[in-house]
This record gives C-alpha cells, structure tokens and sequence, in this order.
C-alpha cells in the first residue's frame, strides 16, 4: 500500500481526464468529477447519474452527474505512485464510460 495526499491524488485525476481523447472529452455532459477518500476497499470509483445514451428530450434541469474516484480503495491496491497513476487512469476511463452508458461487462471485455 502506498498513500498518497489528496491534493496529489486530485492531480492524477485530473491528468487522466486530460488524457482522454479530445473528441470523448468534449462530448460529456452535466458530469462532474469529485475524489473522496471512500470506506469500501472494493470501490475504486463509482459513476452516479443518468448516462447519455439514455437521455431524451425531457432531460433538462437535472443535478450533473457524479463520478467518484476513491483514493484509499485506489492507494490500497498499489506498492508505487505509478501504480497509482495507472490505477487512477483505469478507474477514470472506467466511470466515463458509465456516462457514456457502457456497462460494466463491457468494460471489462475492453480491458477497463
């Protein structure tokens, strides 16, 4: 295990939300992206909302979207700060995709 500040952690995340393709990027809506330190050591992240793929027309005035990235599941499972960063990349990659409606066997088929 390796525990890394809050203030750093949020900085990873914020450089794997930077990493994603332009394009993706661009196309999320009404999400927001928050760290927490978390209780669960088997919740690395959670995405919490209504994804794109199934909002209609009547969608307006909604509360964004939450993903959750949780720092101490995330920092339990590695040894190192790259572990860490890699770990942080997958979980960000995997909760987006949540908001793009993919779900989780899925994901995990395309190795997220």
């Amino acid at each position: 295990m390796i525990v890394v500040g809050h203030e750093r952690f949020e900085a990873m995340v914020g450089e794997a939300l930077a990493s994603l393709p332009p394009g993706l990027a661009r196309m999320m809506r009404n999400v927001g992206v928050v760290v927490e330190d978390g209780t669960d050591p088997h919740l690395l992240g959670l995405y919490q909302g209504i994804p794109l793929t199934e909002r209609t027309s009547h969608y307006s005035m909604a509360l964004p979207d939450k993903i959750t990235i949780f720092r101490l599941a995330i920092c339990a499972r590695c040894n190192t700060e790259e572990d860490v960063v890699d770990e942080v990349r997958r979980t960000v990659v995997h909760e987006v995709g949540h908001h793009f409606g993919i779900d989780d066997y899925r994901l995990h088929e395309l190795g997220w």
